[in-house]
């Protein structure tokens, strides 16, 4: 049987003199669109471009949803009018600060590898994360800068309840209770050798980091952590963390889990930052995933949230949106990004440089995040970008 499509009446809407028949019997004598001699189907151009067409003529010549019925452009026109239809809304809620912690009284040093970045003593910290509370940021990150002499193979500063980081989370919480306080569980700060987990005879060995993971958890919510999250990557380890926390009786603290922690190139600054690149041995992926799966990163996600994650995180951030996206589709549980620490040293450099707007990109490189479907964003660019939001910038002039 004939396909209705070849019938040029049929497509014409039953009228043989259409200007979409006209157009259809040109093809069923072997002519093809925009070829020489055919008629053009845009407006103004081909043979008949010299005659006047009616506006009946012009509107049964296209098919509905087609130029110059709809201009894309109109939603473009204007500021006002591109914010209004904008499908992505970033907010100061969307943003968590990442924030170094390190031992002293009113000390501030800067990390070479990121621009604007410090470390910073309790007390400067503490100011820092009242001013990311003032402008509407909900939670902060700690990440420890650990003296050398505290570091062991056996990581032993980690479950030590008066360590730098509950130090700091319990200086936080008093005096800025409102914020939220999520804290890195993995041994690499205190690790002599430098990996998340402990090692022996060169190999990571899991169970045993596990176990050690469970007490530095405690420790950490005994200090106030609100959020812990475990970027350590060991199998296994947010079920026995959440068993650990239970048991210990802080079943309300949550746990966003590094879910999809790829052994990245891009960690770089973030290990000068905290001092443990250069301690460490090897690489890290017999544990991190490997950069070229997305499925297995999806298996990864569905193991945390069985074991009781209740957030989950990708990490890094830009090169890895497509994993963003498949996770939040798949299984529609909070899910955050960590824009990490390379990327910022990218972006902050080419800026310095006057290659890159750094204002335009640090919003839209977060946008890009949220638009890839992330519920939040983990960046060092959140105190700069909520202070742009809040005086009002929202999209590109």
């Amino acid at each position: 049987m004939e396909h209705p499509k070849s019938d040029p009446a049929a497509r014409g809407g039953g009228r043989p003199d259409s200007p979409a028949a006209r157009r259809n019997a040109g093809r069923s004598a072997g002519s093809l669109p925009h070829a020489a001699g055919a008629e053009s189907t845009v407006p103004g151009t081909g043979p008949a471009a010299g005659s006047a067409a009616s506006g009946s003529e012009v509107a049964a010549g296209y098919p509905a949803g087609a130029y110059p019925t709809v201009r894309m452009r109109r939603n473009r026109s204007t500021r006002w009018v591109r914010r209004m239809t904008a499908e992505t809304k970033l907010n100061v809620n969307d943003l968590l600060w990442p924030v170094f912690v390190t031992e002293g009284d009113d000390v501030e040093q800067p990390v070479p590898s990121m621009p604007d970045v410090y470390r910073r003593s309790v007390n400067r910290l503490v100011e820092q994360v009242a001013h990311a509370k003032e402008l509407g940021i909900p939670a902060v990150a700690v990440f420890p800068h650990i003296e050398a002499d505290k570091k062991t193979p056996a990581c032993e500063e980690a479950w030590n309840p008066d360590n730098l980081v509950c130090r700091a989370v319990r200086e936080i919480k008093r005096q800025v209770p409102d914020i939220g306080v999520i804290c890195d569980v993995a041994l690499d700060p205190f690790n002599a050798l430098g990996h998340d987990g402990l090692v022996q005879d060169g190999e990571i060995l899991n169970d045993e980091t596990v176990a050690a993971l469970i007490r530095q958890s405690v420790v950490q919510a005994e200090a106030g952590c609100d959020i812990i999250a475990p970027s350590d990557m060991m199998d296994g380890r947010v079920g026995a963390i959440r068993a650990g926390l239970d048991r210990a009786g802080y079943a309300d603290v949550k746990i966003m889990s590094y879910a999809a922690k790829y052994a990245s190139a891009f960690y770089g600054p973030f290990r000068d930052a905290v001092g443990s690149g250069g301690a460490l041995t090897g690489d890290k992926a017999t544990y991190q995933m490997n950069p070229a799966n997305t499925d297995e990163a999806l298996r990864e996600v569905e193991l945390d949230l069985q074991e009781g994650a209740d957030m989950v995180m990708v990490k890094p951030g830009m090169p890895y949106l497509d994993i963003v996206h498949r996770v939040k589709q798949a299984f529609r549980a909070p899910t955050f990004v960590y824009q990490v620490s390379g990327e910022y040293a990218m972006l902050k450099a080419a800026a310095q440089q006057g290659w890159l707007d750094n204002d335009k990109v640090a919003l839209e490189s977060v946008l890009a995040f949220k638009r890839a479907g992330a519920d939040g964003v983990l960046t060092y660019l959140a105190v700069e970008v909520a202070e742009q939001l809040n005086k009002g910038w929202y999209d590109r002039p």
